[in-house]
């Protein structure tokens, strides 16, 4: 999740990206044609996108994949992952490897404007944090100088605690692993006083790989600002319209009230608006993307809307325990929004 510097397009080589490609076959044309979508994920962050001990992927990544899908080809499980790490997920998306990246992935300027790629809709918003062991005793950031702090090259969190300490004139020794796994094991080992990450992704490490959770407390000042959500190429505009729309059907489901339990019955006798959303008589509502009408209704049947998404995933029933707090409803005082379906 890193913010290059605006000279990315110098660096992109450098990193093992790709330049921008020319565009691919229409995306959705060739997503009908294989009959599933290929999403790029994390693989390992729980909550977001992981296997589960029944070998099924899971998580509000692997869900809004799910979602395209069951928009495009009216089947949620139609779907392939292929895990990515930092360094490879946009070359996986330039090249075409994958169909679309659910990767909790960080929106910025840079990105945006240089990779040849778009950012479709924000599912989940986030910052960076710093989690520590208990045992230190301290509480804040600034009582961490001279600390040994556990980092992913390649990501915001690399930028972040660069900006942080330097701010406030302190010192740190970055110590820095490839793979997310090892860097969570290397600090669990005690070989860091502190972990950076978004503080999801803190509270995904904490709750699957520490040996004992309670042992560990994520220290309350969020910094940054991180925007997640699914990424496609810039050479498909109505591929992208698919993806955000999908993602807005979600939020729009929630806002409605309607759920995976009350749609079918929302369909046939709920309010006029209702039965447009769902595809019911009349509806035309898949004609602009070239979707069966009743897209958004296999998509809340088969997925659900984007709070029964986030409680499945992240929420208070979940294994992360994750509150709403700015994910809630623009209407709740959280800030998710969807863009009106009409």
């Amino acid at each position: 999740m890193r913010h290059l510097p605006l000279t990315a397009c110098a660096a992109i080589a450098a990193m093992g990206l790709a330049a921008p490609t020319a565009a691919l076959a229409d995306t959705a044309d060739s997503v009908k044609e294989r009959g599933k979508v290929v999403c790029g994920v994390n693989g390992s962050r729980a909550g977001f996108s992981s296997i589960d001990s029944e070998g099924r992927w899971t998580g509000l990544d692997v869900d809004t994949c799910r979602a395209v899908a069951a928009a495009v080809l009216g089947d949620a499980d139609a779907t392939e992952f292929v895990k990515t790490t930092s360094q490879t997920r946009f070359t996986a998306l330039q090249t075409g490897e994958i169909d679309v990246l659910t990767r909790n992935t960080t929106q910025t300027y840079s990105r945006d404007a240089e990779l040849g790629v778009d950012f479709a809709a924000i599912t989940f918003y986030d910052g960076q944090g710093f989690m520590i062991p208990t045992a230190l005793g301290i509480t804040t950031v600034d009582e961490l100088d001279g600390a040994s702090i556990c980092v992913l090259p390649g990501t915001t969190a690399e930028q972040v605690v660069e900006s942080v300490f330097s701010a406030r004139g302190l010192s740190y020794t970055p110590i820095v692993f490839q793979d997310a796994k090892e860097l969570a094991s290397a600090f669990f080992a005690g070989r860091c006083d502190a972990y950076i990450q978004s503080t999801s992704g803190l509270a995904s490490v904490r709750s699957t790989l520490a040996p004992d959770a309670a042992d560990y407390m994520i220290l309350g000042r969020v910094f940054d600002k991180d925007p997640m959500g699914p990424v496609v190429r810039q050479d498909d505009a109505k591929w992208k319209d698919v993806v955000a729309w999908s993602v807005n059907a979600m939020v729009t489901a929630e806002e409605m009230g309607i759920t995976s339990e009350n749609a079918a019955d929302k369909r046939e006798n709920g309010t006029d608006a209702e039965k447009a959303l769902l595809g019911g008589a009349d509806s035309t509502i898949g004609d602009p993307l070239g979707l069966s009408n009743d897209w958004v209704f296999n998509i809340i049947t088969e997925v659900g809307n984007y709070g029964e998404v986030f409680e499945r995933n992240l929420g208070a029933g979940s294994e992360l325990g994750l509150e709403r707090g700015q994910n809630a409803l623009w209407t709740d005082g959280g800030l998710i929004y969807a863009a009106p379906l009409k």
